[in-house]
């Protein structure tokens, strides 16, 4: 991250409050969510959509529980976090990332079907993203 000098960075998280995300996932979010997920790795059987899938699962915390990613926040305006090298997301998608993110979503669908691991499902949701192709938010 790249910041003006010693200015504080604040992370700003947006969207709705808990009570409305738990909502959706109840009524809308667990078989939206199950709907992209599966469409996503359809994407990745057609090569030529792969960018598509991958866009889809970046998305899932958004889908299954309106989640947005945290903005981070300087007097100066919004910072932007830089990428890892385009090779080594695109490599680690290919070994990697595809079944990481599966058995994360797996994990989180599980933990969502209790009352107590409903929170750490959300949270292995928002972590996705970054399973699947390193992204930094």
């Amino acid at each position: 991250m790249s910041n003006r000098g010693d200015t504080p960075v604040v992370a700003v998280r947006q969207g709705p409050g808990c009570l409305i995300q738990i909502l959706w996932f109840v009524f809308i979010g667990w078989w939206l969510g199950s709907f992209a997920v599966g469409a996503a790795y359809v994407m990745f059987l057609l090569i030529v959509t792969i960018p598509v899938g991958i866009a889809i699962l970046n998305n899932i915390p958004m889908i299954m529980a309106l989640r947005q990613p945290d903005r981070l926040v300087t007097a100066y305006g919004e910072v932007s976090v830089p990428q890892h090298n385009f090779l080594l997301r695109a490599l680690w998608f290919i070994f990697v990332g595809w079944w990481l993110a599966g058995i994360a979503l797996t994990i989180g669908y599980a933990l969502c079907m209790t009352i107590i691991g409903l929170p750490f499902g959300f949270v292995i949701f928002d972590m996705v993203p970054a399973m699947l192709t390193l992204r930094r938010s």
